[in-house]
């Protein structure tokens, strides 16, 4: 950790997410228009829904560099009880030292450690999702912090669906009620951003970056760099709406089969998957997953997805322009490893889920 803090003050990285999630509180605070600036030396625009711009209001009360230091340290501490999260998601055994040591690792994932150089909120999301879904059944309020990270961004909204083919019903309504009341709550607040991002911008794709530059990750980002296409359109669409079936598939039989935390992780990364861009560094379930790993003994795999999920194989070419969309079939597996990845791992599951005896729904999850 204290590495990490040297090297960020060494090389002054600027934190260029954090900056706009300012730019967005500013433009609440001011009353000028959400989505029509942008900002940094990148030119970065606000793509979130108004609920998240409103959320961002505290990030002005601060000087910029206090600001970022709030980041840094945040991201810590999120990263810390991500671990955490994990490590009880995964029923491994409590051990203080291993706890503390696999989050000084997690650090130097690539997804996690692009959270910090760009002042994300993946972590916060991630750890939204987790802690709630992992709450004993029956809990008060079970649900609610899932539809605020919905709220946030709309990815996390494809967990509100596994709630609800699983036959969580009633955390799937809750979640599905609490996300309404975020929109809502947008919509009281910043009446014309909340029409201007619900009726266009949330089907603006290009606002967010280029779907076929390496950074992306996701399904579509693997077939534009493999079809040498900037644009790999009904291809994409197609392929999309297969994996996100079939992924959510996978979660439902790895319930039905008592392996709630695979269906978790199926679902984690279907998400990932069909977005149409996934950022390497919206990967932070990488964390989970390897703990789920370690949990079931298959040591190897984990060093081999660990490695996989350090090397930055994709950072290692040239991709200036659009040189990206340049290189051969041979290249796709460094240039795509986590979409390539997950698909891998939905195939897996599907293998060892295929002789798994279903076991009925508990009636208390309703």
């Amino acid at each position: 950790m204290v590495a990490l803090a040297t090297l960020f003050v060494v090389t002054r990285i600027p934190l260029g997410d954090t900056l706009v999630y300012r730019a967005e509180g500013q433009a609440v605070v001011n009353g000028t228009s959400l989505y029509d600036f942008v900002t940094t030396e990148w030119k970065l625009p606000a793509t979130y829904p108004p609920f998240a711009a409103i959320l961002f209001v505290p990030t002005t009360w601060l000087p910029v560099t206090a600001m970022k230091v709030c980041f840094f340290i945040g991201n810590l501490a999120l990263l810390a009880l991500l671990v955490r999260l994990s490590w009880r998601f995964a029923k491994l055994p409590k051990r203080p030292e291993l706890v503390t040591a696999a989050t000084a690792f997690a650090i130097w994932l690539e997804p996690v450690f692009q959270t910090f150089v760009y002042g994300q909120i993946n972590l916060v999301l991630a750890c939204l999702v987790l802690w709630d879904l992992t709450r004993p059944q029956g809990s008060l309020g079970k649900g609610v912090a899932l539809g605020i990270a919905a709220g946030i961004k709309l990815t996390p909204a494809i967990f509100i669906v596994y709630l609800l083919i699983t036959g969580k019903v009633r955390n799937g309504l809750t979640a599905l009620a609490s996300f309404v009341a975020t929109v809502l709550f947008g919509i009281l607040v910043l009446p014309s951003a909340s029409l201007d991002f619900w009726t266009r911008r949330m089907f603006e794709t290009d606002r967010v970056g280029k779907v076929w530059i390496v950074d992306n990750q996701s399904l579509q980002g693997l077939l534009a760099r493999a079809m040498n296409s900037m644009e790999p359109g009904l291809v994409w669409f197609a392929c999309a709406v297969v994996v996100g079936l079939a992924g959510l598939w996978v979660a439902r039989r790895a319930v039905r089969a008592g392996q709630e935390e695979w269906g978790i992780v199926a679902v984690a990364l279907t998400m990932l998957l069909v977005s149409p861009i996934s950022w390497s560094h919206h990967w932070v379930w990488c964390v989970p997953l390897l703990a789920l790993l370690l949990a079931e003994g298959r040591y190897r795999l984990s060093i081999v997805l660990a490695v996989l999920f350090t090397a930055r194989s994709f950072w290692a070419f040239p991709h200036q322009g659009d040189t990206d969309i340049a290189y051969g079939l041979w290249a796709q597996p460094a240039l795509s490893p986590y979409p390539l990845l997950g698909l891998a791992l939905l195939g897996w599951l599907a293998w060892r889920l295929r002789a798994a005896k279903a076991t009925p729904v508990s009636a208390s999850a309703t």
